[in-house]
């Protein structure tokens, strides 16, 4: 329930979020994460997507808890389907080679439920398309799939963000605020030049990930702040090696770019963070008749005792995977990309460090179970205003 708990909720205390960076084809991991988090009884009060992030939330808030990775299933066998056949070789070479022409298959003949190339006439009859590709059909699948009269009954929160291509502006949609519908969801995965703009109450736009891959900012600075474990599931790793030809140094190149707000993001709420908790501190301790003034009322708006915790689900795939890995849709490579974040996911809920309390001065804490198995970042924000945090 958007508003109401759900039963890990109660037992950890606190709302459960699941945030879901934009990707393409790389969302297949998002996806696998969310089936072993949900097994393990995870289930989000609130999930945030952007661009393959928001196709992969509305399955899940569009669905009945035991539906919903089914229906995800069903979503990336849909729109892998075009490669079902295609042999998963053991060689490294050979998968490579295998996943630059699964790629290069995407970009010539689309992929099923999702998206086509424009028709021949769109480009002869003397007005240009504005995308290569039309994304009628990803319509069509999401109104199979997702049911969009439970994501506006608010069962569970549910935002996706997209940027007004007329002013750039950023804006989240959100079930919180406005029904939501088919259009929402495909305007935050509409990026351009591949795919059309998405029009909402007059206004054109294009996908979130133009602005920011990630949505997780936007969980963690919703007011009123409440005790939040957010699990923000990225598909480009930050960490990565030096690329050694051309196709490694593109595929790298994507990873930083798209990784980059994500680290941010928890840098600048990290510091934002310490800093209304000791806020909250000093508050409390100025003398109960300090007169009152719009000074100390903007301070205790500011001001939070709320906790909140990070984990970092990321793909990091030591797999070749060529520099177009997110529009490389081939059954196999998703099937693996699943697995992995099925794996990362599981190995996440073993360890479960944010079941430890944290210290009673420590306002944030980021664990990436993935890098360090059981080691969490965590500071003590009287004595420094900035928490460390494991790399990434």
């Amino acid at each position: 329930m958007a508003d109401g708990m759900t039963d890990r909720h109660r037992k950890v205390g606190r709302q459960v979020a699941l945030v879901l960076q934009g990707g393409g084809a790389l969302g297949a991991y998002q996806a696998g994460a969310y089936a072993a988090l949900a097994r393990g009884g995870y289930q989000p009060d609130w999930v945030a997507g952007i661009s393959i992030g928001s196709i992969n939330a509305a399955i899940i808030a569009g669905n009945a808890p035991d539906q919903r990775s089914a229906r995800l299933l069903e979503f990336w066998e849909l729109v892998s389907s075009s490669s079902a056949l295609w042999p998963d070789l053991p060689m490294h070479e050979w998968q490579l080679a295998l996943r630059q022409a699964g790629a290069l298959t995407a970009l010539v003949f689309g992929q099923p439920g999702f998206f086509r190339p424009n028709a021949m006439n769109a480009w002869i009859t003397g007005r240009s398309p504005t995308s290569y590709y039309d994304t009628a059909e990803l319509r069509r699948t999401l109104e199979r799939l997702v049911d969009f009269d439970r994501i506006n009954a608010r069962e569970m929160r549910f935002s996706v963000g997209a940027v007004a291509v007329r002013t750039g502006n950023f804006r989240y949609f959100d079930n919180r605020h406005e029904t939501i519908l088919p259009e929402h969801v495909m305007a935050s995965g509409a990026l351009p030049p591949g795919f059309p703009g998405i029009e909402i109450e007059g206004e054109l736009y294009w996908d979130g990930g133009l602005v920011s891959n990630t949505p997780l900012q936007y969980v963690l600075q919703n007011e009123p702040h409440r005790d939040t474990l957010a699990f923000q599931v990225d598909v480009f790793s930050a960490r990565g090696d030096i690329p050694r030809d051309l196709e490694a140094v593109e595929a790298r190149r994507k990873d930083i770019v798209y990784s980059s707000r994500t680290r941010m993001g928890v840098d600048t709420f990290r510091t934002a963070h310490a800093m209304r908790r000791n806020i909250a501190s000093l508050l409390a301790r100025l003398p109960a008749d300090l007169p009152d003034g719009p000074d100390l009322a903007f301070l205790r708006k500011a001001s939070t005792l709320a906790h909140m915790d990070v984990v970092h689900l990321i793909d990091r795939s030591g797999e070749a995977q060529c520099a177009a890995k997110d529009f490389e849709f081939s059954r196999a490579t998703m099937q693996a990309r699943w697995r992995r974040g099925e794996h990362d996911g599981n190995e996440a809920l073993a360890a479960s460090p944010w079941l430890a309390p944290p210290a009673p001065t420590v306002a944030m804490r980021t664990f990436d179970i993935g890098h360090e198995k059981t080691r969490a970042a965590q500071a003590d924000t009287t004595a420094t205003p900035v928490a460390a945090h494991l790399p990434r």
